[in-house]
């Protein structure tokens, strides 16, 4: 029997003989369910159409990717450390070429998933590679494939030693950032997925309940979001999509996002840009 999986954002389900009627992620109102209807699609029916590709990002990080694009489009980033490989978020398809890769690269031992729009297909790799899944506590209803693999958490977790799962909220209860200290040629990196998205000017990022809606954060739960963000060091951010990074200066750009955010948010607006003559 196939695990399902929801052709709209591409989180796998419970195995099961025939599709759930609905996928509970695009029920939500953060998600959406897609114009022609709930539609799901196998791992099966993936491997004839996609595949994954694994591309070095920096030193000890490498992305993985669907193509074509598929669902939300996101790609997932390895972590590699002495004390064991970290997958940050994950991707609908686990492909055996992928499978041979990522062994070469040292496996995976932990699984952090920054919101459910990026579960994926965790329980396939989680299998694959015997890895632990990190979840928040606050987002265990959201998970659509039980695995003994899962291990919930509350505010912080050590997947392996020295990197650092941290809660910080907003885009969903449980969304979480993944720290990593040796990043960016030892400056440290922040791993975001969109719980901290960065925006097409990369020197920005945005906070959001939902994206595709277009529902905004509250001042309260923005300015939360980067006093949690704010305790860890970084110089660099890695967003939940190809080349959404900002290369230096990261924790800057965070605070004084969630700076301009706020202050959009109170009606205040920034000065009038000058006119010709």
């Amino acid at each position: 029997m196939p695990a399902w999986i929801c052709a709209t954002c591409g989180v796998q389900h419970a195995v099961s003989a025939r599709a759930p009627d609905r996928c509970a992620i695009c029920d939500d109102e953060r998600q959406y369910v897609g114009a022609g209807g709930q539609q799901w699609t196998t791992t099966a029916e993936l491997v004839d159409t996609y595949h994954l590709v694994i591309r070095e990002e920096e030193p000890d990080l490498f992305g993985i990717g669907v193509e074509p694009s598929i669902a939300i489009g996101q790609r997932a980033l390895l972590v590699r450390t002495a004390s064991g490989n970290v997958l940050w978020d994950c991707v609908p398809l686990l492909d055996d070429a992928a499978r041979v890769r990522l062994a070469e690269l040292g496996g995976i031992s932990a699984i952090c998933l920054s919101h459910p729009h990026f579960y994926g297909a965790y329980v396939d790799f989680a299998e694959a590679f015997g890895a632990r899944v990190f979840i928040p506590r606050a987002d265990a209803m959201w998970i659509r494939r039980p695995s003994e693999h899962v291990e919930l958490f509350d505010d912080e977790a050590e997947p392996v030693p020295g990197l650092t799962l941290a809660r910080i909220g907003g885009h969903f209860d449980g969304a979480a950032v993944l720290h990593w200290p040796a990043g960016c040629e030892g400056r440290g990196a922040l791993l975001t997925g969109d719980a901290v998205q960065v925006v097409p000017d990369r020197g920005w990022v945005s906070f959001m309940w939902s994206y595709p809606n277009l529902i905004p954060l509250d001042e309260h739960t923005v300015k939360d979001i980067a006093r949690r963000v704010g305790q860890f060091g970084f110089d660099r951010v890695y967003g939940g999509w190809w080349g959404r990074v900002i290369v230096d200066h990261g924790a800057a750009a965070i605070r004084r996002s969630a700076d301009r955010y706020v202050e959009r948010l109170r009606g205040n607006r920034p000065p009038s840009l000058p006119t010709d003559g």
